[in-house]
């Protein structure tokens, strides 16, 4: 009984050739054992060796064969054959394991695909047709099942990329007694109908679309900063550094009358100043400053000749506009003469120009 039991595995891939492997270092350490086997029905069979093994670590671990018929009988002895060591009888149809898909093809209608392909030799109504795909969105893959050799699926975004692989099943228990199914198709890429090379071209194409939007936005808010911080500089430049008002304006007969000559214009605008004070002095002013003549004429008597005019605070204040609108020199509190010049000063004695 215990050689019923040492475990194999069978594989007959679509029915065409036979693998079978046992696990050799465990079930004969040290022991190189040889493989017959028989499609042969009765008690007449006829045993084949195995001509081509399968090797683990030089030992004798599978073979494979060619597969003739359903009904298969297998043997393993020890090296020498004068022993069995393991022997079973099995149905190869129970084992089959399915080629891959034949000329798969992708139809395409709106958010609906269909994937289908070349149907099998044989034994159609035991395979089963499986489709699985996944967006680059996706972590696993998204499987549907249908009969061969056709199945559909929708509800795809025809703004995503997906990834599409397709393979064939068999069915169990009514076909196989493992569950084999064929490897997978080559991987294929689909975006809204139209086939890419891979889905990385998709994600390279949005990623320098964003790239581009973000390089534009940022120009953007570059200049936007530059502006305020232009804006801003300006206006500390101003309060740090104030403008400096052009002379020109408060002297303009200086410089365009007489050239600059400031001996010439004073000479020439002594009489216009006094004349302007005159001309802004309030009434009671006036007569401050006749009082202070006939009291300055008492004390000439006694004292040397000098001149002094005084004017009221509100005069001063008119005077003052009245000279920077006229582009004149701005008044001062005392007009003093000396030596038949006429000079205008401040409170501090120093001379205003």
């Amino acid at each position: 009984g215990w050689k019923n039991a040492i475990n194999t595995t069978i594989i007959n891939f679509n029915n065409e050739k036979m693998q079978i492997t046992w696990a050799a270092r465990e079930l004969f350490p040290n022991e190189n054992v040889s493989f017959s086997y028989t499609f042969d029905e009765g008690k007449h069979k006829v045993w084949k060796p195995c001509t081509t093994y399968l090797l683990d670590q030089d030992y004798n671990s599978g073979c494979l064969f060619e597969t003739e018929g359903p009904t298969l009988a297998i043997s393993i002895r020890n090296s020498n054959g004068s022993e069995e060591l393991f022997s079973k009888k099995l149905k190869s149809d129970f084992y089959i394991k399915p080629n891959r898909p034949e000329n798969v093809t992708f139809f395409w209608k709106e958010d609906t695909v269909t994937v289908s392909c070349n149907k099998p030799g044989r034994a159609v109504r035991c395979l089963r047709l499986e489709l699985q795909y996944k967006s680059k969105f996706d972590k696993e893959w998204q499987s549907r099942t249908s009969k061969c050799c056709s199945v559909g699926e929708q509800g795809f975004d025809p703004r995503k990329c997906y990834s599409f692989r397709v393979r064939l099943r068999r069915l169990v228990p009514h076909c196989n007694v493992v569950n084999y199914s064929s490897d997978w198709e080559a991987e294929t890429f689909w975006m809204n109908g139209t086939l890419l090379d891979s889905c990385d071209d998709d994600i390279t194409s949005q990623s320098n679309t964003v790239i581009v939007l973000g390089c534009s936005l940022a120009v953007l808010l570059v200049m936007f900063i530059l502006l305020i911080l232009l804006c801003k500089w300006q206006r500390v430049q101003m309060s740090v550094m104030p403008a400096i008002p052009d002379p020109k304006c408060l002297f303009a007969d200086l410089f365009n009358d007489h050239n600059g000559n400031f001996q010439e214009w004073l000479d020439n605008t002594d009489h216009v100043v006094l004349h302007t004070k005159l001309e802004y002095e309030e009434p009671e002013s006036i007569i401050e400053a006749e009082s202070r003549q006939e009291v300055g004429k008492n004390s000439d008597k006694q004292g040397p000749l000098e001149k002094i005019f005084t004017f009221s605070g509100a005069a001063e204040n008119n005077e003052h506009k009245a000279a920077q609108t006229a582009c004149l020199i701005p008044a001062s509190n005392t007009m003093a003469s000396f030596a038949g010049f006429h000079i205008l000063m401040n409170d501090d004695m120093y001379v205003t120009l």
